[in-house]
């Protein structure tokens, strides 16, 4: 069966370039984004990893840890991040998993046949420290990852996950925030000291909580 949001994430113990990792126990108190590639050597994830590398500083501000899984043994791997340290002008700073016996792709439905046999399409799983699934992207394997929409959801998850609020479309972090039905407008002041603009009774905006 497919992971849907709110599943518990499967644990898995596997090799990485960082050493062997115990999935959860790995995860510890902190976020995590979990990212497929189809296979070591491919361009396109190539500049994927390189562009990872270059922001990790960002994750950790929001005390999110990245890590990375191909089908290719350990070996492979090594010889790849060479290539992405070399063509991408950085250093891989995150492990990456070696997954050819496709345990790590099976749990997490990497593998879509009607796309390919025997490699992952590009997948993105967002989990929050109580080892949730929060997030699911899944790109086809000629499309490139937006990383800057991933920081924009990852910032979203960890507001809401802290206030009753939602964030509208094409919110950035610092904008004003979706007062959520749940809270009635009497709850308002003592939960939203910085006020409210009513569009409708169901559309309550309110500044960013946390800012």
């Amino acid at each position: 069966m497919s992971l849907r949001l709110g599943d518990i994430a499967p644990d898995f113990t596997a090799e990485t370039t960082q050493g062997t990792v115990n999935f959860h126990e790995w995860i510890g108190n902190s976020w995590t984004i979990l990212f497929s590639h189809p296979k070591d050597y491919t361009p396109v994830c190539t500049t994927e990893l390189g562009a990872v590398a270059k922001i990790k500083g960002e994750f950790d501000k929001r005390n999110t840890k990245v890590i990375a899984v191909s089908v290719d043994p350990l070996s492979d791997h090594n010889g790849w991040i060479n290539d992405i340290n070399e063509t991408q002008n950085t250093n891989v700073n995150f492990p990456l998993i070696a997954d050819p016996d496709r345990k790590v792709a099976v749990l997490y439905d990497m593998i879509h046949p009607n796309a390919s046999e025997n490699v992952t399409v590009r997948s993105v799983f967002i989990i929050g420290p109580d080892k949730k699934v929060k997030l699911i992207l899944t790109y086809p394997a000629s499309t490139g990852r937006n990383f800057d929409e991933i920081i924009r959801v990852l910032d979203s998850l960890q507001l809401t996950a802290n206030y009753s609020v939602a964030t509208p479309a094409n919110w950035r972090d610092g904008q004003d925030c979706i007062i959520v039905p749940a809270v009635k407008d009497e709850d308002i002041p003592a939960k939203f000291p910085k006020g409210v603009t009513r569009i409708k009774p169901y559309l309550r905006y309110t500044p960013q909580p946390n800012k």
